[in-house]
């Protein structure tokens, strides 16, 4: 399985580009390393921690941002199978996160507090991925 823990920058910029006046929300993907990789300067280097302990971390320290922000978990499951994919992919957490607009998510990533949380998601993460999506009406048919 490829690693993608942090977007690379052409796609940050895709992300920028689009409209940004509206909600969002983004299906989060995520595997854990089996022990955390923290920065060999950091606390929390060498604590023997699980990715999952350090994504808790994570996740700990940045709810107070989200709450301010006015974003939210809409949705989380726990993975089963791979049904249609690739079938070395299997994920440890899988949610999705509301945010009012991408202003929001973007004050989020630029956050002071924020920006000293990741390191806990940057230790955790294994390979991820998260994918921006635009809520639309539901129903009772697929297309």
């Amino acid at each position: 399985m490829t690693s993608f823990i942090d977007p690379e920058r052409e796609q940050f910029e895709a992300f920028k580009f689009l409209d940004r006046d509206h909600p969002i929300e983004m299906l989060n993907l995520v595997k854990f390393r089996k022990i955390a990789d923290h920065p060999t300067d950091h606390a929390l280097a060498g604590a023997g921690l699980s990715g999952a302990q350090a994504y808790r971390n994570y996740g700990t320290e940045t709810a107070p941002i989200i709450d301010r922000l006015g974003a939210s978990i809409l949705w989380r499951g726990a993975f089963q199978t791979m049904l249609i994919g690739p079938q070395d992919e299997a994920w440890d957490a899988v949610f999705i996160a509301r945010y009012p607009s991408a202003h929001a998510f973007l004050e989020m990533v630029t956050d002071p507090a924020y920006r000293a949380a990741v390191v806990h998601r940057q230790a955790a993460v294994e390979t991820s991925r998260l994918i921006r999506c635009a809520p639309t009406e539901g129903g009772a048919s697929f297309g």
